[in-house]
């Protein structure tokens, strides 16, 4: 059976970018000190969207418009993040509250395009940094 997990690659500005919104992880053990999109697993009866909506509620206290989804590398909009599990990623912009590492993580920090690659990503997370650098900011 297949996890769906859902992230958002959280932009300053929906229509003129300049940064992206990187979070580190505290939790897991195995994950802590390793940077993702947030997001997580949807639950059983939630759509995707709203799945999303609930989880950068908790872990971010923000709100948030959405963009587009990031094409996945098989030519479909999923991306294969760990055996099992499959992620749906956002482009998305925060419409209320500053966002802060409230639940799974401990540090934020906002990325210039330059700087994408100067926090050690989540190796499943790279691909789908490398393909918003190309839709978002055209790297």
């Amino acid at each position: 059976m297949t996890v769906l997990v859902v992230a958002a690659a959280i932009l300053d500005d929906l229509a003129a970018p300049t940064r992206l919104l990187a979070a580190r992880r505290s939790a897991p053990k195995t994950l802590a000190g390793s940077w993702e999109f947030a997001g997580g697993k949807v639950e059983p009866g939630e759509d995707p969207l709203g799945a999303l909506v609930r989880e950068l509620r908790e872990e971010l206290g923000v709100e948030i418009t959405f963009g587009q989804l990031v094409p996945g590398p098989n030519g479909d909009l999923s991306w294969p993040i760990h055996q099992g599990h499959v992620m749906l990623v956002w482009t998305a912009a925060i419409t209320a509250g500053p966002p802060a590492p409230l639940q799974d993580h401990d540090e934020l920090r906002w990325l210039e395009p330059t700087d994408l690659h100067s926090v050690p990503w989540l190796p499943a997370d790279v691909p789908i940094v490398d393909a918003v650098e190309r839709l978002v900011f055209g790297g």
